[in-house]
């Protein structure tokens, strides 16, 4: 907390330590919803930017990874808007049988993520990624509640077709559903 508040009075090096601190994280967050590494890294520095920019508005330095968390959500949500929405929908097929080796487990889970709809990706990212419920989901993208769950249900559902090899040695995890 103590380098959010001196972030939050422009202490360049401060913000820079909370940079270095969460960028793994939001890389992988971005990477998650966007499913290519180098529009994740652009858009996680968007949201570092947008940060910098907008944390003497932070209220309270103890929320400072939710509201991160949100400044991602919205910097992904924007990048949706700019493109096509219906460009990538349902248009990727995984045509091969996913490889059960441990290295190639979250190359799948990529592949696969990409293969759902830009608004059922995000919310399964939240949901399974960032362990948030589903109202907190809600929240943060401005989709009704019932909506987040039918995402999370058919990306879920599209998920496991497109894992079924997956599926023989290990559940699938439920969501938070509070």
């Amino acid at each position: 907390m103590l380098l959010v508040g001196r972030a939050r009075t422009g202490d360049r090096n401060a913000f820079a330590e909370l940079v270095i601190r969460r960028q793994v994280w939001m890389r992988n967050l971005m990477r998650r919803c966007c499913g290519d590494a180098v529009l994740a890294d652009d858009l996680a520095q968007q949201v570092f930017l947008t940060a910098w920019r907008t944390i003497p508005q932070l209220q309270r330095p103890s929320r400072f990874a939710a509201w991160l968390k949100r400044i991602a959500v919205n910097v992904w949500l924007q990048h949706a808007r700019k493109n096509d929405p219906l460009k990538a929908a349902n248009e990727y097929e995984l045509t091969t049988q996913p490889s059960r080796d441990a290295t190639s487990i979250g190359l799948d889970l990529d592949r696969s993520l990409a293969a759902l709809s830009e608004k059922e990706r995000l919310c399964i990212v939240l949901s399974y990624h960032e362990r948030m419920t589903h109202a907190e989901i809600s929240e943060f993208t401005g989709l009704p509640v019932g909506t987040v769950k039918s995402h999370i249900r058919r990306g879920t559902q599209r998920l496991q077709q497109l894992l079924s090899a997956y599926l023989d040695s290990a559940p699938v995890e439920e969501p938070n559903d509070n």
